[in-house]
């Protein structure tokens, strides 16, 4: 175990480079450094202790050798206390052009804030630190094995929504995650990633590029320092992050046991708006959504009005066209009231891959501009205030 030098000379001259040591109390940020460090992710003991304290002096009690109240907490954070992991972090994330946030600094999100003694130390970032509050924000989650479906869906959602300027927040995973993020970044939306690990290490790996990209627009933010790695404990943790910065989370496809569920659970208890979108019943894929609207009293979501209302910015506040996308546009072009159609030649006419046109078909028929009869063939279903369609 190695002692802190917490003077102002000394953490100022640690943090050159990562934090506003000029601007902020050093002391305190380079506290919080070692205390990003020291305990896992929402560990309540540190929290307290923080609360009571600082972090400075906080710091001090848990690296002193007295017998007290924090002994306990005391034993799981003095093998970590070495000056040499800290200033590897640090160095790490100066090699990753990463920026340190602490809650003194003006930028700090707010809402993080709600969590009490759980809420995070510090936050690496790697992008635009500004804009992490204060904006209307929505957190898209669910399944890594997402089917077409969930994926389109989610898509529709984050481009309907990051169009009109809410902020896509997710946790960069593969499937529902990196089907919202893209589509975010594909309308010159912005979006932020939240990994369980440091922001040096792109995880997946195969989102490498994908992460990269978010952070040219967006951000891509962890409360675990640099060189830090990912563990199933702080992708569990990492989720309290996602659904306390949000305005409202929404969970697109999810199984029985997701740990969408999780990110859908601490959104309950910090009372953020929640939704989720339903799948067929016959589909384990959607148990986690249909749980969520059984048992969480989510608000059932089949289109981004419906987000927009959990907002409470009202239905109108969509763009023009009844917030369809394009892409859907044309595949009820391709659809006619009368003439029934297979799935492959909707395809074929409106251009799409045929699990793409499978995909959007059945949130058409959740919005309820599609059905398909007893002899399996497509329908368009006409709306009041609908222009009339003419069958080709």
């Amino acid at each position: 175990m190695t002692h802190a030098d917490l003077t102002m000379d000394a953490a100022a001259a640690a943090l050159a480079g990562v934090g506003r040591a000029q601007e902020l109390d050093p002391s305190d940020t380079y506290a919080r450094v070692w205390w990003s460090v020291l305990a896992e992710p929402g560990d309540g003991a540190a929290g307290e202790l923080i609360a009571r304290f600082g972090a400075t002096d906080a710091l001090r009690i848990a690296l002193s050798d007295t017998d007290d109240e924090w002994a306990s907490a005391r034993g799981r954070w003095k093998p970590r206390a070495d000056s040499g992991s800290v200033h590897r972090s640090l160095d790490a994330a100066r090699r990753a052009d990463a920026t340190l946030l602490v809650p003194s600094d003006p930028r700090w999100p707010s809402r993080l804030d709600d969590l009490g003694v759980h809420a995070p130390h510090a936050l690496w970032i790697r992008g635009d630190v500004e804009g992490l509050g204060g904006v209307p924000t929505v957190a898209i989650v669910g399944a890594r094995a997402a089917t077409p479906y969930g994926e389109a869906v989610a898509a529709d959602l984050a481009a309907d929504l990051a169009g009109s300027g809410v902020v896509v927040v997710s946790g960069a995973a593969y499937g529902i995650d990196g089907a919202a993020h893209r589509a975010a970044l594909s309308t010159g939306g912005r979006t932020v990633a939240f990994l369980a690990g440091g922001v040096d290490r792109a995880y997946p790996r195969g989102h490498e590029a994908l992460l990269a990209r978010i952070a040219e627009t967006g951000a891509v933010v962890s409360e675990t320092p640099c060189g830090a790695a990912p563990t199933k404990w702080r992708f569990l943790s990492r989720n309290r992050l996602i659904a306390a910065v949000a305005d409202a989370v929404v969970v697109v496809e999810a199984g029985h046991r997701s740990g969408s569920l999780n990110t859908a659970a601490h959104a309950g208890q910090l009372g953020r708006a929640l939704g989720a979108v339903p799948g067929p019943v016959t589909s384990a894929a959607s148990a986690g959504c249909h749980r969520v609207l059984r048992e969480f009293d989510g608000v059932c979501v089949t289109s981004a009005a419906d987000v927009r209302e959990m907002l409470g910015q009202g239905a109108s506040a969509g763009p023009a066209g009844g917030g369809r996308t394009d892409e859907t546009s044309r595949l009820l072009d391709a659809l006619s009231p009368r003439v029934g159609r297979e799935v492959a030649d909707l395809a074929r006419r409106a251009g799409f891959a045929y699990a793409d046109a499978q995909a959007m078909l059945g949130l058409a028929e959740l919005e309820g501009r599609a059905s398909r009869g007893d002899d399996g063939l497509w329908r368009s279903v006409m709306r009041r205030g609908d222009a009339p369609a003419r069958d080709r």
